[in-house]
């Protein structure tokens, strides 16, 4: 219990601060993010809403013609994707060449790019936005 008496008006007021007050300002902060749990979780679907949004970055699979067709409606939308080759890949290589360079083709008439980040994904990027393709620039 603690009392404080206001030299103002000469009021007193009175108190309790349990300690429970006192072990959250003491420990360190229990909110902090886990990492490990974080990372673990990043795939989780959550129900946001994107209507403040210029642009997104939307992950699709490239698999069919029709893949292909929806990953260039959405770049000539102003969006970037990162498209998932790596089934296409494995399965097979020549279908997989032939939709990247339609995409390509597509994409490099409107001004956007197109740069594989890894062996499972490409970026494919909208109108004026540009991947730098070597490190250090």
């Amino acid at each position: 219990m603690f009392c404080i008496r206001n030299s103002t008006n000469n009021a007193l007021l009175c108190g309790v601060i349990s300690l429970g007050f006192f072990d959250k300002v003491m420990k360190k902060d229990s909110s902090s993010i886990d990492l490990d749990d974080f990372l673990n979780n990043l795939d989780a679907v959550q129900e946001e809403t994107y209507e403040n949004a210029d642009a997104l970055v939307k992950p699709l699979d490239l698999n069919t013609d029709v893949d292909a067709e929806a990953i260039v409606r959405e770049v000539k939308q102003g969006n970037l994707v990162l498209a998932n080759i790596a089934d296409l890949n494995k399965r097979n290589k020549a279908k997989l060449k032939e939709l990247l360079g339609r995409i390509k083709s597509e994409v490099r008439a409107i001004d956007g790019d197109m740069a594989g980040i890894s062996a499972e994904r490409v970026l494919v990027t909208p109108a004026k936005v540009k991947i730098i393709k070597k490190k250090g620039q």
